[in-house]
């Protein structure tokens, strides 16, 4: 990343210098990437900006004369000032994982269904790239969970942008788990699973399973049970400095699962133990001095908007 890119006026708000890279992670399965990419290799040449590539991409590509360098690892990320994704959400995520703690800024466009990270549509995204070109925009930084698994191996570990689900996996029984946090016990669950989202996570498997919706700069944790036997178990949100832990006190044989941002798949065994913190680092997301988090709320999940409007 070109150095002082970066500047910053007020905590958690950026703006950022002019940037000279910049590089492309798509949904290559979307018709639509293909049929805009030709016009953002012209718009990179017309801003002399140099195009990086992921070998995904340059896997499918078929008679072009197009100037870019590849993305052949998670390291080269650094070397740029901003990644265009053009997909749908889960493609933010996916880039957001491999992004990790090199902090490089993401910028979404949005090709999928619902397009909830993913804020510009197509029809704005020259518009909105003038703008990076200039340096007119802010960076919005977003917590990330860090999930520690011991499963009976060598511990494993993953990060997550929106949530970590533990749930029944394959068995038709319901899970029973016990959460401790910062070592105290919280509560014993039996219930379908269990999510721990983050403040970017809140609005999707988590709100959908009634928890409540955390703006995406207020540090936290939210706790959601899938389907709880019980009337009494609600979502809980957590200071982003406890450390979470989800044990298993009831056999329920090797068919639990955790997964990572709907993405990852982990089968859990019934000694599996949990573990659930803060990332020491946070995943920089662009966004633009008009962006309003209500108006995304309400043109994309209809929220506070009553039947007749």
């Amino acid at each position: 990343m070109a150095e002082g890119f970066w500047r910053q006026f007020v905590p958690g708000r950026y703006s950022l210098n002019k940037p000279t890279s910049f590089g492309i992670w798509a949904n290559t399965d979307k018709p639509a990437f293909w049929k805009v990419l030709p016009d953002i290799v012209s718009w990179a040449k017309e801003r002399g900006l140099d195009l990086y590539i992921t070998t995904r991409i340059e896997a499918q590509l078929k008679d072009h004369d197009y100037n870019y360098q590849l993305i052949e690892s998670a390291d080269d990320f650094a070397k740029l000032d901003f990644i265009l994704t053009l997909g749908g959400d889960g493609t933010i995520l996916s880039l957001a994982r491999a992004v990790g703690d090199r902090r490089t800024p993401i910028l979404g466009i949005h090709l999928g269904e619902l397009g909830f990270l993913a804020e510009v549509v197509l029809d704005d995204m020259f518009t909105r790239l003038d703008a990076v070109a200039a340096g007119d925009f802010n960076i919005q930084k977003r917590m990330v969970i860090r999930c520690i698994v011991n499963n009976g191996s060598e511990p494993q570990t993953f990060i997550a942008l929106n949530d970590i689900v533990v749930d029944r996996g394959k068995s038709h029984r319901l899970l029973t788990c016990e959460l401790l946090a910062n070592d105290n016990f919280v509560a014993k669950y039996k219930a379908d699973g269990l999510i721990v989202a983050t403040p970017t996570g809140s609005t999707a498997y988590s709100l959908a399973s009634g928890g409540p919706i955390v703006m995406p700069t207020f540090g936290s944790m939210v706790v959601t049970p899938i389907c709880p036997h019980t009337l009494t178990l609600r979502p809980i949100v957590f200071p982003d400095d406890q450390i979470l832990e989800i044990s298993f006190p009831v056999d329920g044989g090797d068919d639990m699962a955790l997964a990572v941002d709907g993405q990852v798949t982990e089968y859990l065994k019934s000694t599996a133990k949990v573990v659930i913190q803060k990332a020491p680092f946070e995943i920089n997301m662009v966004n633009f001095t008009d962006s309003n988090y209500f108006n995304t709320l309400r043109t994309k999940l209809g929220w506070g908007v009553r039947g007749e409007e």
